[in-house]
């Protein structure tokens, strides 16, 4: 139910058993959406959620038992699985027993070690309970406290974070700027069809020296399968620990250089067969570059390593620990009994520690190898490639993009089960002013209860494991830290429920990791986001996001409301012109999104739509002139004046105060096409359109920061002025 004046549950509703269950399992039973009407969960929907997460609310009696059931497992929980502390600070944990317990205490810290100072029990004068004092003392980290109550034991993760992500002293000075590519869009004469990680390494290069940016965030390079076909969308992976090894390069690998020559003969050969592709203006064709390219690398590592080499692998498998051997082990599946979606049961049939996988194992022993070796090359080349953007000048390098999720039939997904929801629940959002119908992403959301069990140890790895390669990493849908929008399959992405997060936990994770490296945390804060979530980001030193075309005064989400000037651009933020979801801004301009969404029948009211982005481009070219960055003669006619509107709107963004800005390649050169169109799959070339100027001529890896119209961008984004400022 949606009311536009309602502002708040009924005391009837709230008095409901099956809402004070869902309230009581983490489930928000009403919202407000991107307009701010008021909409109320339909029982349908929080039924199939709380299924979802193993509580049965199919019936009065069921509701009542699960009820029962909850309040016995608060009463028998001595201490919570997780607690979040804050170093430097004391944190008191409340004891769930008598007050005249007998109580010990004691904390393990992060490597092992124990300890020092006394844990005493003390009384709670506003509780019936007695708590535990961990002192401000305790260093950061992921610590296990022990504690003992009369004849009752447990154990708890302790998360003690920073309180406040520091920006580095590099960034504190004065604004950073950069780019944004999907960086297998951008190819040269050594790619195979796709851009790679020897191309990421040049543009990095060339990004510093030629262009003077400070940072490039790219596509997330999450996992993906096996075998063609691939799924083209890098924020749809099959695991989000691990690296996409389709963009490697193979003739970066060191055993390449010593392959003899009828080896090298045949790479060499795989090569040809698809480099005519890298300058083709159309489509990718990502399943024939990984096809020519993965025998390429089977005959690289068919070709063994040197001792020092097999060292250096035997290092990296020890290291990345019992999830790359359940990675290796769900592609071995994957290529041996085929792909795990269709009639294929193998992926519902087995675990990691089945007997028939572990024979699989046994026989295809060089081919489970084989894939953990993939791993390793990937980590190497993207490794490379940071260190090359830090040792040509970058301040931060590359900033990794995390998913929301993972695929559902991934390797996460099968090795790991436990750790995500039930039931066909999918990922994605409510509708909005941008997408109508709402979005559906295809991925299970991870468990809550599951994280709070554990520790968020799965959580703790992958943040971690981006670090290593990575200045600062922007988290996709940073909401989904708070809340995500589960959808019950067959009831459709508008007839979803918001599930509630421990996002303390997850952004001490954050802090920690990013502390640790001297890095930035950047989240996604667009579309339907509360106002407590970006002041707790704030709070806890994570950069929002702020996007010209959505920075309205007072961030209203109604078309055709006058902009906020540049002035009052968040100073904690990633600000930028556009999005990866949006075309670039001359295809903006072109109403691109306008023209897509209308042929994709992805909108209810075409003319309405239409109308609303003819306000949205009236009023931005209103702020560009009031602000002096274009004349009222140029804003009258914007297809003759396409690239001077791009580079005022850029212009514009250097008068921000905000801490990073941000510029888009397919900006620089002049691009119209979209990357993406959200609430598409096979409807559209998603995640496979090369970089191309407005001509659609393919723009070379050595050739972008050469491109006189980038080298124009890159001079207003070092100087932030027009001719016309």
């Amino acid at each position: 139910m949606t009311n536009a004046t309602q502002r708040e549950e009924s005391a009837e509703r709230l008095a409901r058993p099956l809402i004070q269950l869902a309230k009581a399992s983490g489930l928000s039973t009403s919202f407000f959406d991107q307009l701010g009407t008021y909409t109320e969960i339909s029982d349908e929907a929080l039924v199939a959620v709380l299924a979802a997460l193993g509580i049965d609310a199919s019936s009065d009696e069921a509701i009542a038992h699960s009820l029962e059931l909850h309040d016995r497992h608060q009463r028998a929980q001595l201490i919570p699985p997780t607690i979040v502390a804050t170093v430097g600070k004391t944190t008191t944990v409340e004891i769930n027993c008598n007050a005249d317990c007998d109580i010990t205490a004691s904390i393990t810290l992060e490597d092992g070690g124990t300890f020092e100072e006394d844990l005493d029990a003390l009384p709670d004068l506003d509780s019936a309970h007695p708590t535990i004092a961990l002192p401000g003392s305790l260093p950061m980290g992921y610590h296990t406290l022990h504690v003992t109550a009369d004849e009752r034991t447990a154990e708890a993760t302790i998360i003690n974070a920073p309180a406040h992500i520091e920006v580095p002293a590099a960034v504190a000075e004065h604004h950073r700027w950069g780019w944004m590519t999907q960086m297998y869009s951008v190819r040269s004469h050594e790619s195979w069809g796709v851009g790679d990680y020897g191309d990421l390494k040049r543009l990095l290069a060339d990004a510093a020296t030629k262009s003077g940016a400070d940072f490039m965030l790219i596509n997330p390079i999450h996992a993906c399968a096996p075998l063609s076909p691939l799924e083209p969308s890098p924020y749809l992976p099959e695991s989000r620990r691990f690296l996409n090894v389709t963009y490697i390069r193979p003739q970066d690998i060191p055993e390449y250089a010593d392959l003899n020559a009828e080896a090298r003969a045949k790479v060499d050969a795989l090569h040809d067969c698809v480099a005519t592709n890298n300058e083709d203006a159309g489509p990718m064709d990502i399943n024939a570059a990984w096809d020519a390219k993965r025998p390429a690398l089977r005959i690289i590592f068919d070709a063994g390593r040197s001792p020092e080499r097999e060292a250096q692998f035997e290092d990296f498998k020890k290291n990345a620990g019992p999830d790359l051997d359940s990675f290796a082990a769900w592609s071995l599946c994957f290529e041996v009994w085929g792909a795990p979606w269709g009639d294929n049961p193998w992926f519902k049939e087995t675990t990691v520690s089945s007997e028939a996988v572990q024979q699989l194992i046994a026989e295809h022993r060089d081919l489970f190898e084989f894939n953990r070796w993939l791993q390793w090359i990937a980590t190497e080349q993207v490794n490379d490639a940071q260190q090359t953007a830090l040792d040509s000048g970058m301040a931060l390098g590359m900033i990794q993009d995390m998913a929301v999720g993972v695929h559902g039939l991934g390797a996460d997904a099968w090795a790991n089960p436990e750790r995500f929801a039930a039931g066909g629940v999918t990922v994605g959002c409510p509708p909005d002013f941008y997408n109508q119908q709402g979005q559906d992403w295809g991925q299970p959301p991870f468990n809550p209860n599951y994280l709070e069990a554990t520790g968020y140890q799965v959580y703790r790895e992958m943040v971690h494991f981006m670090y290593e390669h990575a200045g600062a990493v922007r988290i996709d849908h940073v909401l989904g830290l708070f809340r995500l929008w589960w959808i019950p399959q067959g009831l459709g992405a508008r007839n979803g429920a918001y599930v509630n997060y421990n996002y303390e936990a997850m952004l001490g994770v954050l802090a920690i990791e990013a502390t640790r490296v001297g890095g930035m945390v950047i989240g996604e804060d667009l579309g339907t986001v509360p106002d407590y979530v970006r002041q707790v980001l704030g709070e806890h030193g994570v950069l929002g996001t702020e996007v010209e075309w959505f920075a309205r005064v007072d961030y209203s989400p109604n078309a055709g409301d006058p902009y906020m000037p540049p002035s009052d651009y968040r100073r904690q933020a990633f600000a930028s012109v556009t999005t990866h979801d949006l075309p670039p801004t001359a295809g903006y301009l072109n109403y691109e999104h306008v023209e897509l969404r209308k042929k994709l029948h992805l909108l209810d009211d075409p003319e309405s739509f239409r109308k609303s982005a003819e306000a949205e481009q009236h009023a931005m070219l209103d702020r560009l002139v009031e602000s002096g960055y274009i004349t009222p003669d140029v804003a009258a006619d914007v297809p003759a004046h396409e690239q001077q509107i791009v580079e005022a709107m850029h212009a514009m963004l250097c008068d921000t105060p905000s801490l990073l800005l941000q510029a888009a390649l397919v900006d620089g050169v002049g691009e119209h096409r979209s990357q993406n169109q959200p609430g598409t799959s096979s409807e559209y070339s998603n995640w496979r359109v090369p970089l191309a100027d407005a001509n659609q001529h393919v723009i070379l890896t050595p050739d972008v920061f050469d491109s006189p119209r980038v080298q124009s961008l890159s001079k207003i984004m070092r100087d932030g002025t027009t001719t016309n400022k």
